[in-house]
């Protein structure tokens, strides 16, 4: 049955494809850039952080050359970090080894920091059209439904088992069209939440799942496990016009970024006070800044913060902590959106 997909899918996206801003001009790089940012963030939020992202670095050459902090601050609101890091070390391997150009070549491509079997077939289909599947989580699910795939999504060995059915159905002289014809039909059809618009489907006629009314019972995944609950206490310093942030460790979650000040767990009233006369600051103004929570992948960030006002102080940094203007906290320093519900204390004056 799958390979009767092949021509009705194509005939559906050539009518129906979304203008997006990478499909202009798929080149390598264009292509590999928009699909890291499209892992975990929808299209309609990845276009303003792409077009930016482009214009001020618009060639591998600039990535890889470009500081670190002005990459973070670029990908800010994107979250994942990890994925720009490795970008970047992406593009200096390719700045060294292949003149400044993604190699024509899918396990080339497949060896590269970041990149996974998913963003190298894009770019080999896309961009080069090598005839090599890019399986999503759009991919999965379309595929599921139209097959009844009991299997578990979520394991390697299923991955396998779609990525070589699609490899021998692939059109040698459309790759790219058919792989981005499966995921927009997995992003705007055979949806992820809600019911599928089967009425809608170009594979209605052959889909195993909409014949038997168990569209929503595929695809198949094991439950995740239970995140982590973290609870922490955030502090927002206000230093005359300067705020106090301080950098992350080098390893781990949120690594290298900057934050707002925090400690673990839920910290009264007094020991904030206390931890800020500790750093020599005299406090003169508290109050509570509300609660947040923030959901990582495996860990929850549970917080409440206070806002507290101290003496003005000429010194720029006091133990780990670094005062920055408000301008500047905005414009330059890259601060995660974990911390999003305490940055109206930085941006407007209270």
């Amino acid at each position: 049955m799958i390979e009767q997909i092949v021509e009705p899918l194509l005939s559906w996206y050539r009518e129906n494809r979304r203008a997006l801003p990478w499909r202009e001009d798929p080149s390598p790089y264009h292509v590999w850039i928009s699909e890291i940012m499209l892992q975990q963030t929808r299209v309609e939020a990845v276009k303003e952080y792409y077009a930016r992202f482009i214009r001020e670095l618009p060639d591998i050459a600039a990535l890889a050359a470009c500081q670190e902090d002005r990459l973070l601050k670029l990908w800010e609101g994107l979250g994942y970090y990890n994925r720009v890091k490795n970008m970047q070390k992406a593009a200096k391997q390719v700045a060294e080894e292949y003149g400044g150009q993604l190699p024509r070549d899918y396990q080339k491509l497949l060896a590269l920091p970041g990149i996974g079997s998913y963003t190298a077939g894009a770019v080999a289909s896309i961009a080069y059209g090598i005839p090599e599947p890019a399986v999503d989580g759009n991919v999965f699910r379309v595929l599921a439904r139209l097959t009844e795939d009991e299997d578990d999504i979520l394991k390697q060995s299923t991955r396998k088992k779609v990525e070589g059915n699609l490899r021998r159905i692939m059109p040698p002289d459309e790759p790219g069209d058919f792989n981005q014809a499966l995921m927009e039909l997995g992003a705007t059809v055979c949806v992820p939440n809600g019911a599928p618009k089967c009425n809608d489907c170009p594979l209605n006629h052959l889909c195993g799942a909409h014949q038997k009314g168990t569209e929503l019972d595929y695809p198949k995944k094991a439950a995740k496990k239970q995140r982590r609950i973290e609870e922490k206490t955030v502090l927002v310093i206000q230093n005359g016009r300067e705020f106090a942030i301080c950098r992350r460790p080098p390893r781990g979650l949120l690594a290298g970024l900057y934050e707002l000040p925090n400690r673990e767990g839920y910290v009264s009233r007094e020991e904030i006070l206390e931890y800020i006369k500790g750093l020599g600051l005299l406090p003169l103004y508290i109050k509570e800044a509300g609660e947040a929570k923030h959901i990582f992948s495996h860990v929850e960030w549970h917080m409440k913060g206070y806002f507290i006002k101290v003496a003005s102080t000429g010194e720029k940094e006091k133990g780990k902590l670094v005062f920055v203007d408000k301008k500047e906290s905005k414009g330059k320093y890259p601060i995660p959106s974990a911390f999003a519900a305490y940055r109206k204390y930085i941006e407007e004056d209270f």
